[in-house]
């Protein structure tokens, strides 16, 4: 049976390419296309989507305001059409944290045929959203991630007294992908300020990926910045993949340094998860730890294998509390991961090993 799909856009052409799009695979039915909220609300009362795409900037209504009251009155899976700018990729992050399930960049109005190249991903993203796990802790409005430049509290240091020696010795590496944004939040909050480097890969666009970074670092304790490359990786410190460039790992004497590479994409993704994962097995070894997290297809799975055959210690994040279960799935499928845990409880896991080494080495 046909995923039946509801547009919401305001541009009229828009609407077209997207119902071309979305309606040229069998297994996706377009059952109508409304040019705001307003029109949207009957339509999804008289239609009864299964999924929904959702401008970010929509008039009559915020885009925002009503994806709030959707995810509070009719929970669905909705997928983020957003615009390849600073304020848009500001704006989906903030429909992430609502309850949106994922999001495609479009391009701008001057390169809008180009459109048809996301095709794919699209399609891809529609049927993912489609049997998502929706997390509905949608915020009121007045509760929203405060966009660049609003203030917000930082957090307070907690330390737990690791030693400098393990501190310096290990490394910790997540990927994710969809539901990722959520689910780095929740491990990275959970971790205090004295923890190995981290690194990470998300699936995103380039332009999405400072916002992100600027976003966590906001929220955590570790600092969060987006790798330009030749950073050396500090305790206390995580490093997030740009969205042009592989993130890779290497080892420099006695620390590891950050490196980008533009080589073709992996599993379709550049950065791509098993590009920093396989770093981690040959310039950490024994001394990594690897987190895989929700998202949709294979990617980060072999080279978690990788990894855990040069030593290192994985954790992958249940189904249950999955957005969707497909890369931990993968991952945990081909022998990559060592133990299973819901997504609140991965950084406790995460600190309990480094406890417990951190005792083998006094």
């Amino acid at each position: 049976m046909a995923i039946k799909v509801l547009i919401v856009d305001d541009s009229a052409l828009m609407r077209a390419l997207l119902t071309e799009i979305i309606g040229g695979a069998p297994d996706l039915q377009v059952v109508g296309s409304a040019p705001d909220p307003i029109a949207a609300r009957e339509m999804i009362k008289s239609l009864n989507p299964d999924v929904l795409t959702l401008d970010v900037e929509m008039p009559k209504m915020d885009g925002l305001a009503f994806l709030e009251r959707l995810m509070r009155l009719r929970p669905m899976p909705v997928v983020m059409i957003s615009s390849l700018t600073e304020r848009g990729s500001e704006v989906t992050l903030q429909a992430l944290e609502i309850g949106a399930v994922d999001f495609v960049a479009k391009p701008r109005a001057e390169n809008i045929s180009l459109l048809q190249a996301y095709a794919d991903e699209i399609r891809d993203k529609i049927r993912a959203a489609c049997g998502a796990q929706l997390k509905t802790r949608a915020l009121p409005l007045s509760l929203r991630m405060p966009l660049r430049g609003e203030a917000e509290v930082p957090p307070s240091s907690v330390r737990t007294g690791l030693s400098q020696r393990l501190l310096a010795e290990k490394l910790i590496a997540i990927g994710a992908s969809t539901g990722g944004t959520e689910a780095i939040k929740e491990v990275l909050t959970g971790l205090p300020e004295d923890v190995p480097g981290i690194v990470m890969a998300q699936h995103m666009p380039e332009s999405f990926t400072g916002s992100f970074a600027r976003r966590l670092d906001s929220l955590c304790r570790v600092t969060v910045v987006e790798s330009r490359g030749g950073e050396r990786i500090e305790p206390g410190h995580a490093y997030l993949a740009p969205g042009h460039s592989h993130l890779l790992v290497k080892r420099i004497g006695s620390h590891y340094v950050t490196e980008l590479s533009q080589s073709d994409p992996v599993n379709r993704h550049r950065p791509s998860v098993d590009v920093l994962f396989r770093s981690v097995a040959e310039q950490v070894k024994q001394n990594a730890i690897g987190v895989i997290l929700t998202g949709m297809g294979k990617d980060g799975a072999l080279g978690m294998l990788e990894m855990r055959k040069a030593g290192a210690w994985n954790i992958g994040q249940n189904q249950e509390s999955s957005v969707v279960y497909g890369m931990p799935r993968e991952a945990a499928n081909v022998g990559a991961v060592e133990e299973v845990a819901a997504l609140t409880d991965v950084a406790a896991r995460i600190m309990t090993k480094l406890q417990q080494w951190d005792r083998a080495l006094r």
